[in-house]
């Protein structure tokens, strides 16, 4: 049988995070609890660094909505947070290697608003189809720069010899 103290009598130790900000008067003071015993520097970084992960989480949750894992099977609910998954992996794909530098900022949500859920008219001749878009959300500018640096993206043939 284990000897283990219940979880409220074990020691814990609390480490102070300080942080001063330009511009304000007073030091920004925070106390961790915790029961890890590495230098209090690396407390701190390994708890940032746990937030960090959190606000993910969250964004996914906001933007992706995945927070419906309603299904009775664990199977189940694996399958649609893996299809949750996909969207959220291509909107940041999406962020960090096609948006320019003046949007780079959005979020997955402000993508999702105004560059996903957006109408447009279709319309078909014989030879090529036009998507009619309200400038709303964002400027033909914008938006022919984000289809460009996607353009881009594509891997180069190889082997291909030009014909000519």
């Amino acid at each position: 049988m284990s000897r283990r103290r219940p979880a409220r009598f074990r020691p814990r130790r609390v480490v102070a995070k300080i942080e001063w900000h330009q511009a304000e008067l007073f030091p920004r003071v925070g106390f961790l609890v915790t029961n890890l015993r590495r230098p209090a520097r690396q407390v701190v970084k390994f708890y940032n660094g746990r937030g960090t992960a959190e606000q993910w989480i969250k964004e996914g949750k906001n933007a992706v909505k995945w927070t419906r894992l309603s299904c009775h099977d664990f199977v189940d609910n694996q399958v649609r947070l893996q299809l949750f998954a996909l969207p959220y992996n291509l909107g940041n794909f999406l962020r960090r290697l096609a948006l320019p530098r003046v949007v780079k900022h959005w979020t997955l949500t402000t993508l999702r608003e105004k560059l996903v859920k957006i109408g447009a008219k279709v319309v078909t001749h014989a030879r090529y189809v036009i998507f009619q878009m309200a400038e709303v959300a964002i400027s033909r500018r914008l938006f022919a720069a984000i289809l460009e640096r996607i353009r881009r993206l594509r891997r180069p043939e190889v082997g291909v010899v030009p014909s000519g």
